[in-house]
């Protein structure tokens, strides 16, 4: 009893605190969204041609687009979701690092380099380059809007934890407006800046999240005297759950449901990076192929950083908060990372509203920079893919074709507004699982199919886009994540009969089987000497623009 009290009595002086500075918590997070709109304006003035629009005019170095890869792969998910699911589940909330760090392999030794020699702005450039150009590129567009969209579900749900708790927002309608706020914001970035101004919004924001990241796991430590094997025993002491909370199943091992659904998120963490839309065309930012190669080992570098800062502050809110206290402020865990800035300042005091607010502004500019990658990737897909070659059969000139991106970045940010009202109360780092299972799905087995087979059709790669596509997301709708347990997009009503949360480990064997299937049962004849020479030009880059 004397637990719970005192954990109600730590968030009553936390909101007192939080209100008493607010101001100033307002102030830095103005500054810091005052700053990246500078940023963004800055860079819209050097956008002049459809290249600066979509690949920055290909002039970033290796080390600053793997910095800005990093910043555009360390969303809201890792610093709010991965904190979070460790703080609540320990072990197994950790093998989202795990998952999320390990993906990067697959990435650089399949995709980097012969994406970068293969493409000019987006997936669809692949994928059509040996297929007929109008449907697979229309599929391109369709698989890169709707893995956009799931990931842009959770940077607006971390968005609405994190302003609604530095702002004492608790009802459901200031929530919203939130969201919304973000929305306008991204689409602003987009509009403006392109690729340019999203690059150098991203670069900063890394900088800031492995300072801040940085500065809290010394912290954590130092309340500790350094002594890892004291963090860990301390949290799992306070987590409730004993010796367990640092072995695996507290969240995956109860059953054998729960063990299925494990391995089906490693399947799709590992396999969706190399899917994922907004990390493929950052490859196109970069001059050669080398850079592209390059970029993506200082991502591993910097990320690989990053989520090893997750276990000290994860354990380090499990220990010095305790899980009570963080689903009091946010269910699903999403707010953990800014209560324990907020403990390490000192709660009630100024030094704890600075932490509190400097590491939210952080978040939320993760949130944003994420935010203008994904929409950028999907605007990007539908102008370049759908609008100048299926609908214009390309024949749209530069400006068309940019201000049809432009429009588009308007709708996109319309829809994800209105589905991410809808996902504010989920843990956004299983929201984001859910779009590596969509991406590992539906544009995984494509792009390898086009890269390394011989054989793959025009068929196949629809049969595998769509299947892929179609099968995850159905899956999807009809799972606990959409309905059916407290912590569902609706928990009032259940029709979930699908068991598992994640989807991947049936719609990613499905996609790869359809892409398979569809080309062996083609009438149509593989077009061997495009072949040749989409394989000497994805290994050699000659002929790359």
């Amino acid at each position: 009893m004397s637990a719970v009290y005192h954990s109600h009595s730590v968030i009553q002086l936390a909101a007192s605190s939080t209100s008493e500075h607010r101001p100033l918590i307002i102030s830095l997070f103005a500054v810091f969204v005052a700053a990246t709109l500078a940023i963004t304006v800055w860079a819209g003035r050097q956008t002049k041609s459809a290249s600066d629009f979509y690949a920055g005019g290909r002039q970033f170095t290796a080390f600053q687009n793997g910095l800005a890869v990093s910043g555009d792969y360390m969303s809201a998910a890792s610093f709010l979701g991965i904190a979070g699911a460790i703080a609540l589940f320990g072990y197994d909330g950790f093998l989202y690092s795990i998952g999320f760090l390990v993906a990067w392999l697959v990435a650089l030794l399949l995709v980097a380099e012969p994406l970068r020699n293969s493409g000019r702005y987006t997936m669809g450039d692949v994928l059509a380059y040996r297929m007929r150009q109008r449907p697979v590129r229309t599929a391109a567009g369709v698989s890169t809007i709707v893995v956009s969209i799931f990931y842009l579900l959770a940077q607006m749900a971390g968005a609405g934890v994190l302003v609604s708790l530095l702002l004492g927002i608790t009802s459901d309608a200031g929530k919203i407006l939130i969201v919304a706020l973000v929305g306008v914001l991204m689409i602003v970035y987009v509009t403006i800046g392109g690729m340019k101004g999203t690059t150098w919004v991203q670069m900063v924001k890394a900088v800031l999240l492995i300072a801040g990241a940085l500065l809290m796991t010394f912290m954590v430590l130092w309340k500790f005297n350094f002594n890892v094997s004291d963090l860990l025993g301390t949290a799992a002491e306070k987590s409730g759950h004993g010796a367990a909370f640092l072995e695996p199943g507290l969240k995956y091992g109860a059953t054998d449901i729960s063990k299925l659904d494990f391995i089906s998120l490693g399947i799709a963490l590992v396999l969706g990076t190399a899917g994922l839309p907004h990390i493929l065309i950052r490859f196109y930012t970069v001059p050669t192929s080398k850079a592209a190669r390059k970029s993506v080992n200082w991502a591993i570098g910097i990320i690989g950083a990053f989520y090893l800062m997750t276990i000290a502050l994860g354990f380090g809110a499990a220990a010095l908060i305790g899980p009570e206290e963080i689903k009091a402020k946010n269910p699903a865990g999403n707010a953990a990372a800014p209560q324990l800035a907020e403990y390490l300042g000192g709660v009630g005091t100024t030094g704890g509203a600075i932490m509190l607010a400097v590491i939210s502004a952080v978040a939320f500019a993760t949130i944003l920079a994420v935010v203008a990658g994904l929409t950028l990737a999907s605007s990007s897909s539908f102008a370049h893919d759908i609008y100048a070659n299926v609908i214009r059969k390309g024949k749209a000139t530069e400006r068309e074709e940019m201000r049809a991106a432009k429009w588009a970045t308007v709708a996109i940010g319309v829809v994800s507004i209105a589905l991410g009202a809808m996902a504010r109360d989920l843990n956004v780092a299983g929201l984001v699982a859910l779009a590596f299972a969509v991406a590992a799905s539906a544009n995984l087995p494509t792009i390898l199919y086009s890269l390394f087979w011989k054989k793959f059709t025009t068929q196949g790669a629809l049969w595998s886009i769509y299947g892929g596509l179609f099968s995850s997301v159905f899956l999807v709708l009809f799972s606990p994540v959409v309905s059916g347990k407290a912590s569902s997009m609706f928990p009032g009503v259940d029709f979930a009969w699908f068991p598992l949360e994640n989807p991947g480990l049936i719609s990613i064997p499905l996609g790869f089987l359809l892409g398979w299937i569809g080309s062996v049962v083609s009438k149509e004849e593989p077009d061997a000497a495009k072949y040749a020479e989409l394989e000497v030009k994805s290994l050699t880059g000659t002929g790359a623009h």
